[in-house]
């Protein structure tokens, strides 16, 4: 099959991958029908993550199950599924309480840029549709797989509330599907923090209510402005740099809630500083598979588009030039097509 591997920074390349086999009874394997680069996915390909070895890379996908192991119950062949970039479970302590991306047998589901990838943990993983999706809902439940599933838990973790007034910093696919999540639960005033007018754009159509273009220290001034000096009740992170932590936990109020969904590098959380704010704190890898039913029945029913995250397709073949648009920021989020 064809599949990306990354070489170096900067160098991503399409070449002939072994088609995956079932290696676990409990495995699947997926053709994949769309897939896509991520913001992480970046920090590889710049080189703020180490490349030491040509590594299969790509951790999104939605696809038609060709084939499954003997002890895989739910899940079968020729249904489309979209699965979690963690495979879990879904039966231990972890998963149980909602955090699979903890499964106590996760792993990784990495190389997913490629026309077929195995998926281990298959019942635990999965997820599949009503029915085989209309191809324009196949975008928006490809960014299920895990901009749309962090961006919600980024609101939840956060506790989004109906009528509360939500920050969200960072503009990347992320950062505008939890603008998607913070309208779904309820919140009054959503205020999204970008300077680039296209995904300012996005935002207001996905339910923002304000933009506010500075950064840093400037920003937090201008979100205490808007909230009467108090600060926002929930900041969303989605980028996960020192300056954007920073900037979420100084743009809460006391007693409200920081949910950072952004992996982060270099940022170093002040504890006196948090102490001192009365500002709660929680994030980690997106519990992508616990929201998946929910999330799939918003996207079926038209509630939730987050497909329009994905304002370039290229075929898979073009996968170099897809990890260069983004890097350049010359588009939000691409989709491959197999």
């Amino acid at each position: 099959m064809r599949g990306a591997v990354i070489y170096a920074p900067g160098d991503v390349r399409l070449e002939q991958r072994p088609n995956p086999t079932i290696v676990h009874p409990t495995d699947a394997v997926i053709r994949t029908v769309a897939t896509c680069v991520c913001g992480s996915d970046l920090w590889d390909y710049r080189g703020i993550n180490p490349v030491t070895e040509p590594t299969p890379i790509g951790h999104e996908y939605v696809g038609v199950v060709e084939e499954v192991g003997d002890q895989v119950e739910t899940i079968q062949p020729g249904q489309f599924v979209i699965g979690s970039f963690f495979a879990s479970d879904n039966t231990c302590p972890n998963c149980r309480n909602g955090y699979p991306s903890s499964c106590v047998h996760r792993e990784f589901v990495g190389g997913c840029q490629a026309e077929y990838v195995r998926v281990p943990l298959a019942d635990g993983t999965l997820v599949a549709t009503p029915d085989q999706p209309a191809p324009e809902l196949v975008p928006s439940l490809l960014a299920l797989s895990d901009v749309m599933g962090t961006g919600w838990y980024a609101a939840a973790a956060a506790e989004v509330k109906p009528g509360s007034t939500v920050a969200v910093v960072g503009d990347g696919a992320v950062g505008l599907c939890a603008v998607i999540a913070a309208r779904e639960l309820g919140a009054q005033r959503i205020i999204a923090m970008s300077r680039h007018e296209p995904r300012q754009k996005l935002a207001l159509e996905f339910g923002a209510t304000d933009i506010v273009t500075e950064r840093g220290d400037d920003g937090v001034a201008r979100i205490k402005d808007m909230t009467d000096g108090i600060g926002a009740d929930a900041v969303l992170e989605c980028v996960g740099t020192g300056e954007s932590m920073l900037q979420a936990l100084r743009s809460t109020r006391p007693g409200g809630n920081v949910g950072f969904v952004g992996v982060p590098h270099g940022a170093d959380i002040p504890a006196e500083e948090l102490f001192y704010s009365h500002v709660g704190l929680r994030g980690g890898p997106a519990p992508v598979r616990a929201n998946l039913p929910d999330l799939i029945e918003r996207t079926f029913d038209g509630r939730i588009q987050p497909g329009k995250v994905f304002d370039l397709t290229l075929p898979l073949d073009q996968v170099g030039d897809a990890y260069r648009a983004m890097d350049e920021r010359r588009a939000v989020k691409v989709l491959l097509r197999p």
